[in-house]
């Protein structure tokens, strides 16, 4: 596969998946909200689905995998897994990622700082089409 210069054949990673729900699967928060007025997915999880300490793991997990990889790599991910992915990039924790929403088809990028390689910074978030001019 070549793809805007990746020609490696892409790898399913495990890591990945969206948000487990359990038993809110298929639910608006809206919804949700009806019976749990203050719920939010980033502090409370879902019951029967993934707590935030479980998806703040499986982000680090992937993150250290990667981390180990030379070159640039791309991902794709789903909404609020994506914002547990900008938080957890900078050293917060996953209630923060409800800061981080990630609207559909849209481009972001994690990279570390040019003057301190170490350093994780979020050079692009939530790029579209539109707003990147294309």
């Amino acid at each position: 596969m070549h793809w805007l210069g990746w020609s490696q054949v892409p790898d399913i990673e495990p890591d990945l998946p969206e948000w487990d729900y359990g038993d809110y699967e298929g639910k608006r928060s809206v919804d949700i909200r009806k019976g749990r007025p203050d719920w939010t997915i980033f502090r409370d999880g879902c019951p029967q689905g993934e707590r935030p300490d479980q998806v703040s793991a499986r982000a680090d997990r992937l993150f250290a995998r990667l981390c180990k990889r030379d070159g640039n790599i791309a991902l794709f991910s789903h909404g609020q897994f994506g914002g547990v992915l900008a938080a957890r990039w900078i050293g917060l924790t996953v209630v923060e990622a409800q800061h981080f929403p990630l609207g559909t088809a849209s481009v972001s990028l994690l990279t570390f700082d040019s003057h301190h390689p170490t350093v994780p910074v979020i050079a692009l978030w939530n790029a579209t089409a539109h707003t990147l001019k294309l």
